[in-house]
């Protein structure tokens, strides 16, 4: 009987990850990349901009 239970761990870890890796696969709204592309635009131009007194060694 205790052969039986220590059966049952793997098999229900394995049922677990299952119903997690359909969870985590599922279809997600897409909302595209333009927030993403966005904030790139603003940390470049940034990055681009002049600082004096910020010169390098």
């Amino acid at each position: 009987m205790g052969a039986l239970v220590w059966l049952l761990i793997p098999l229900l870890a394995a049922i677990g990850g299952g119903l997690w890796g359909s969870w985590a696969s599922r279809t997600r709204k897409v909302r595209g990349d333009g927030p993403e592309l966005d904030g790139y635009a603003r940390f470049r131009a940034a990055m681009e901009k002049s600082h004096p007194g910020a010169g390098g060694a």
